[in-house]
């Protein structure tokens, strides 16, 4: 292929799957404002890779892999950040930013408190209904990894969130 045509195909990669990129950087760091940038993170460091991974099997997969890594550096990160803030200044109470719909805050803080590869099964498998291979293959675990992670991960969320509201949760309506 000619230069123009890895741009066009990664200007077209980029278009369809930029938005479900931002979205999964969102639900695993639950930071707006950084899911965009982790995206876009993500994306150039993909384009540093397009001849490779324009070739690859999977790329969608790989790029999924690259945003869960890079929301989680992105979490170690800001969890160092607060240790060493705290050691200065009392801790301030954070504020949520206008009106939001408690049931989608609560399955925020719920899905914040579970650990991070359980967090990612989770999302991937009932927000963006993934396969058990494909969020495997997204995560660089085994399928049977995912399983585990996914039921210890449902099992959590019921235990915080209450069986009902964990039943909704994975019948269908998705995290916004």
């Amino acid at each position: 292929m000619l230069p123009d045509d890895a741009s066009a195909e990664f200007h077209d990669f980029f278009e369809r799957h930029y938005a479900e990129l931002a979205r999964f950087a969102h639900l695993l760091t639950g930071e707006a404002d950084a899911a965009d940038d982790l995206a876009a993170d993500a994306l150039i460091a993909l384009w540093q890779r397009w001849d490779r991974l324009r070739a690859a099997e999977h790329p969608r997969a790989y790029a999924r892999g690259v945003v869960a890594n890079m929301a989680r550096e992105r979490l170690r990160s800001t969890i160092r950040e607060r240790r060493r803030i705290t050691l200065f200044w009392s801790r301030v109470s954070e504020r949520t930013e206008g009106p939001d719909v408690a049931a989608v805050l609560d399955v925020r803080t719920a899905l914040a408190r579970l650990p991070f590869r359980r967090r990612a099964c989770v999302v991937l498998r009932h927000a963006f209904d993934l396969s058990e291979k494909d969020t495997a293959m997204a995560l660089g675990i085994s399928v049977g990894t995912v399983k585990s992670q996914t039921s210890k991960g449902l099992a959590e969320l019921e235990r915080i969130l209450g069986v009902r509201s964990a039943e909704v949760l994975v019948a269908g309506r998705r995290i916004q």
